[in-house]
């Protein structure tokens, strides 16, 4: 809370700065009501959230700032307040520089993560939060430097930010398989402020006239924990009797790219990225602990399309694990397929969207239908609804928790 207040005043006092050269305040925002309810019980809740979401921009000549403040109030736990972003621009004809805490999209995938890793995730309600929301801010200086058709970008994140997992209790909350109840040991998953747990990142971005390519790299601490076990036996029975769980992050390097090429009327994407050194889970022999340390590969194709109004895309998408070892708990390589087709009715009043992703392993699925209709102007209406299927894989495990929902949001 400390820091949040430190943030909002500090937007305050930079906001009167850029406000008395004259610059011009924008202010924008939403309030939103998101109700949810589990189709195996219509009596209960999966979620009842409002939402108070505002933007704050000065833009002048040569400075900006924007403050991203937000407010989730639930019926049943505590109101979260926070800062999505708060920072700093300054331009020049070729450079920009943006300092403070953002958000920093990159990759062409849609639904994926790939290349898309220097804003950790916000996974406390699995996937189903809008992406703008998934994404976590992270504190970072990043420059940025254009001539003509080419981007050059270069992003230090001085302080490390991990995926923000479910709650304990919460039915997004992944099933960890722990034999016995383990204690936890949170001594090295709180990483000190320090150059050594710092992260870079590069960017060089290409916008031609019939196609758009990335390439990127990075050196950084993987947002998702390694969980370290350590195992205490009965020397007699051999039997478990204690189980420590030590979760940790750890430096991965990664290099990859992506690209966009309209052929006609089809537009074909591509993302791919190649990280060395990712952890994982396993019950190999080989490993004292219970992870191994493994290079990784995580790719995708996908093909947009345009079919008598209806918008059409679908990606295929395949996580590999190089010098994969038996007892590994994730698969040798990993398929997943999402498919989208949206489509609008009476001049964009009314929205009509259905996106799924399909695991081809475990033959599961997570697929959302949604209907959008707008009331009046800045007011939204949303009902829709999100089907797990399967019994095992990334989806199937929550096969318990199909719901719908409605939302009602007003921007302004």
């Amino acid at each position: 809370m400390k820091r949040l207040l430190s943030y909002l005043l500090l937007g305050l006092v930079v906001s009167g700065m850029l406000s008395a050269q004259n610059n011009q305040l924008d202010i924008s925002g939403y309030v939103r009501n998101y109700t949810g309810l589990l189709t195996s019980d219509m009596d209960q809740f999966s979620i009842v959230q409002n939402t108070l979401n505002l933007n704050l921009e000065l833009r002048g000549e040569k400075t900006g700032l924007k403050v991203n403040p937000y407010l989730y109030q639930y019926f049943d736990q505590a109101p979260e307040l926070g800062l999505r972003e708060i920072y700093l621009d300054y331009y020049t004809d070729k450079l920009d520089v943006r300092i403070g805490k953002q958000q920093i999209i990159w990759g062409k995938a849609e639904g994926v993560f790939i290349t898309d890793i220097i804003s950790p995730k916000d996974l406390s309600e699995f996937l189903l939060r809008d992406f703008e929301e998934i994404r976590s801010g992270v504190t970072a200086v990043k420059l940025n430097y254009h001539t003509g058709i080419h981007t050059l970008e270069g992003v230090w994140v001085p302080v490390f930010t991990p995926t923000i997992m479910p709650a304990s209790g919460s039915i997004w909350a992944p099933s960890l398989n722990f034999p016995i109840p383990p204690v936890w040991d949170y001594s090295t998953a709180n990483k000190a402020f320090s150059v050594s747990n710092s992260e870079a990142f590069l960017r060089y971005s290409l916008m031609a006239s019939a196609f758009d390519l990335e390439l990127v790299g990075g050196s950084f601490l993987y947002d998702d924990p390694a969980m370290h076990l350590t195992r205490q036996v009965d020397p007699v029975t051999k039997q478990l009797k204690g189980l420590t769980v030590r979760p940790d992050y750890h430096r991965v390097n990664m290099a990859g790219g992506s690209f966009s090429l309209p052929l006609g009327d089809l537009v074909v994407r591509g993302e791919g990225a190649y990280y060395d050194g990712r952890y994982f889970q396993t019950t190999a022999p080989t490993s004292p602990d219970a992870t191994l340390e493994k290079n990784y590969l995580h790719y995708m194709a996908g093909v947009d399309y345009t079919l008598a109004g209806i918008k059409l895309s679908a990606q295929f998408i395949q996580e590999r694990i190089l010098d994969y070892e038996t007892g590994i708990q994730n698969e040798v390589v990993e398929t997943t397929m999402t498919f989208l087709a949206k489509k609008d009715f009476f001049r964009e009043k009314l929205w009509l969207e259905l996106f799924a992703y399909v695991g081809l392993n475990n033959e599961d699925a997570l697929i959302r239908p949604k209907l959008s209709y707008s009331i009046a102007d800045g007011m939204e209406l949303q009902a829709g609804a999100n089907i797990f299927t399967g019994i095992a894989g990334r989806f199937g495990q929550y096969d318990s928790n199909d719901m719908v929902f409605m939302k009602l949001k007003y921007s302004f």
